[in-house]
């Protein structure tokens, strides 16, 4: 009997075994193969239902579920919860203090006397006269229109208005005293540029120009003077003349012969002043100031020394 046993246990392990791999074969064989796209054409899902088909729109409309809105419960009692929707334990004194200063507000009660005021149709109408002193004049309605045309008289003259500058305020907001010097040693002829530098920090017109600032002049002419004056420092306009450090005087010392040409030709013009037949008259002293501001070179050395004057 137990050589019986022994085959009956080991016949039903063998049967597990079997079992068992017949089982996962069938699991691991038996998985569906991945679609793949044949002739480039993708594949559609099979409808496991039809759809539904309708005779007509009405019913189709009619087969439409209704979607209604879910509110979950408030939290806080109703009581506690304002018309937006918050929480505020005190809503309930507020809401006592609203309704009193609302009635209030009405005045209907007399909390003096404690009783109740009258309505507004029982009240005495106002008579004709007191509407007659409730109307205005008609010169009186036509006053806010005439202020209202002064104000846009007043607000044209305004911006069409061109006023002058204070030269004073500028001069008083400007060094008397400005240093510079001539930036290279440049020849110059009449209304050439001179190129300067200041050697010092400056306030003109308000603003502090620091040292070493490029200033540009422009040049003219007089007897044994260069003048020079400057218009515009870093792109803002100023009236300024240069001055000689050495003399004090205005412009640049140079030696010319204006004034010894002009006396000959003052001398030929009362000669002129006879008319001779077919001898043309021409001013002598124009005919100076012609030629010689065309033909006048002047160099100015490097570091030559300058004062800058504002012209008053």
């Amino acid at each position: 009997m137990k050589i019986e046993k022994n085959k009956i246990v080991f016949t039903a392990i063998i049967l597990c075994v079997v079992l068992f791999i017949g089982s996962y074969a069938v699991i691991a064989l038996g998985e569906e193969e991945e679609t793949t796209i044949d002739n480039n054409q993708i594949p559609i899902p099979e409808l496991e239902e039809g759809q539904k088909e309708y005779g007509s729109k009405l019913e189709a409309l009619d087969d439409l579920k209704e979607e209604r809105e879910l509110t979950a419960p408030s939290v806080y009692p109703d009581h506690m919860v304002d018309d937006k929707g918050y929480f505020n334990p005190d809503y309930m004194e507020y809401e006592k203090q609203r309704i009193i200063d609302s009635l209030y507000n009405e005045g209907n009660i007399d909390f003096e006397l404690g009783t109740y005021r009258k309505s507004i149709e029982n009240m005495e109408r106002p008579t004709s006269d007191a509407k007659e002193e409730h109307q205005t004049d008609p010169e009186t309605i036509t006053e806010p229109e005439a202020n209202t045309m002064e104000l846009g008289l007043e607000h044209q003259l305004f911006f069409a208005s061109n006023p002058l500058e204070n030269e004073n305020l500028m001069t008083q907001n400007t060094d008397a005293f400005i240093y510079a010097r001539v930036d290279g040693t440049q020849t110059v002829r009449n209304n050439y540029r001179l190129q300067m530098r200041l050697t010092r920090d400056a306030l003109i017109n308000g603003r502090t120009v620091w040292r070493n600032t490029p200033i540009y002049g422009f040049v003219s002419f007089k007897p044994n003077r260069t003048v020079i004056e400057i218009e515009n420092i870093n792109h803002n306009p100023v009236r300024l003349n240069a001055f000689d450090l050495q003399d004090g005087s205005e412009g640049i010392y140079i030696e010319n012969s204006f004034r010894g040409e002009a006396t000959q030709e003052i001398v030929g013009d009362v000669v002129d002043d006879i008319n001779i037949v077919g001898v043309p008259q021409v001013s002598g002293v124009k005919r100076i100031f012609q030629r010689n501001n065309r033909s006048i070179k002047v160099t100015v050395n490097d570091n030559y020394q300058l004062i800058l004057k504002p012209i008053l």
